[in-house]
């Protein structure tokens, strides 16, 4: 017999656990329209209140996948790699790492999401290449990836419909910042995806949605426990966010620094941790030694073949290839371009990331709404790492902006998320361990 929906609520509200067709038939019907956000917001507080065992986060995210289409990719011969990251400021890592992985011999279908609050999204990015197009069906997204090698495209209605509606309750409710509830939306769409290795990239630090390592290692915990549930290979990195990862903060000044990396150019804790990620591929689909590994994707860095990737990508999605030769020429400019110079001076000693990526947003260059537009030209480049010594007048980066008092106000607020002090401080770990086999 059916059980009534409301019985499932008051179950999780009262702290008891769910068996697994009790949650799957709530979140099927939800997803079909049978149950009301009324019903449906009081269950993700009940679970936000109470939590959820690794048994009903597994059922959770199976019904969530069962709520739409999957994407099997069964016509790819080569081995596949999907990539995940929790968001971050100055984290341009997919950009690179999607051709890069394309140039090692491996593929990528990467399904990403648009910037909301003070992190940028990878869609808002590519965009920034004119002509550039996201809206790739399942059928193009395969066939590229065939013939490039790698593909990052919007994820489609059809695709675990039920995380969308479930997210937009959690966004309404307050309920967001649930472990399980997190990484159930994660891997639901990491997961209806045939990719032969799930790497993920749980941030913890100032910039990050999870500020605390312990609550990065226990997300990353949860999202390999998801993942050996379905019997799917996944390795999880628990990263710093801490300070911004690249120099960038904006989505065409994004791109361009990725064209850089792509070229060798860059060097620095952006392009360290691509390879890590794309060493952790080659060593759990290939069995390669890691550090072999790492010279194999520095050597793709340095050649031209991950460029030549990314040129081939772009191009299959409609942007103009001619961003990978001359990116300034062909990237949106903004009108505004101030330096961005200390006022003060000493060992940079801590930054508040998020507040530097707040400062973006309030240039244009992200949202705070769902829906909201953004502004490709706008942003900031910030330069120093914590341990730099800067000097007072120093220059440190700059601020594009749409006018000079715009220009004016990021700065000061750049500025105000910075400490300085004068003892030596040691730079906080890339990355602080792996999850997962």
């Amino acid at each position: 017999m059916k059980r009534d929906p409301r019985d499932v609520v008051a179950t999780k509200r009262d702290g008891r656990k769910l068996l697994d067709e009790e949650l799957r038939g709530f979140v099927l019907a939800y997803a079909r329209g049978e149950i009301d956000d009324a019903l449906a917001a009081a269950f993700v507080m009940a679970a936000f209140i109470n939590g959820l065992d690794t048994d009903e986060t597994v059922a959770l995210t199976r019904a969530m996948v069962e709520s739409g289409e999957t994407l099997p990719l069964d016509g790819i011969s080569r081995p596949k790699v999907d990539k995940h990251s929790t968001g971050g400021v100055a984290d341009s890592v997919t950009l690179i790492f999607a051709p890069l992985a394309a140039s090692l011999g491996l593929v990528v279908a990467k399904l990403s999401g648009r910037g909301l609050g003070h992190t940028g999204g990878t869609l808002d990015k590519l965009e920034a290449i004119p002509g550039m197009r996201t809206d790739l069906s399942p059928e193009q997204l395969e066939r590229q990836v065939q013939e490039v090698g790698c593909a990052v495209a919007a994820q489609t209605k059809d695709l675990v419909p039920a995380d969308g509606a479930l997210y937009a309750l959690r966004d309404e409710t307050a309920t967001v910042p649930s472990i399980p509830l997190i990484a159930a939306s994660i891997m639901s769409k990491k997961l209806a995806l045939g990719s032969d290795l799930i790497l993920l990239d749980m941030k913890a630090g100032s910039g990050a949605q999870m500020k605390s390592l312990a609550d990065a290692n226990e997300l990353a915990s949860a999202c390999i426990a998801l993942a050996e549930g379905w019997g799917r290979r996944a390795r999880a990195a628990v990263t710093d966010m801490s300070q911004p990862l690249g120099t960038a903060v904006g989505n065409a000044l994004d791109v361009a620094e990725a064209v850089r990396a792509l070229r060798g150019e860059e060097k620095g804790r952006l392009t360290d941790l691509v390879v890590e990620f794309a060493a952790a591929a080659l060593a759990s689909l290939e069995g390669a030694d890691e550090d072999e590994a790492r010279g194999r994707a520095r050597g793709a860095l340095g050649d031209g073949s991950a460029l030549e990737s990314f040129r081939r990508m772009v191009e299959a999605q409609g942007g103009d290839p001619r961003v990978v030769d001359d990116p300034e020429a062909v990237l949106p400019r903004a009108p505004v371009i101030a330096p961005l110079a200390s006022s003060q001076e000493g060992i940079l000693a801590s930054v508040n990331a998020e507040e530097i990526g707040r400062a973006s947003v309030m240039l244009g260059a992200g949202r705070l709404r769902k829906g909201d537009p953004v502004d490709p030209a706008v942003g900031i480049v910030f330069r120093p790492k914590i341990g730099d010594r800067v000097e007072r007048g120093q220059p440190m980066g700059e601020v594009h902006a749409r006018d000079e008092s715009d220009a004016a106000e990021a700065a000061d607020r750049v500025r105000a998320a910075l400490t300085f002090g004068e003892t030596e401080v040691e730079p906080p770990p890339l990355l602080y361990g792996w999850h997962g086999a």
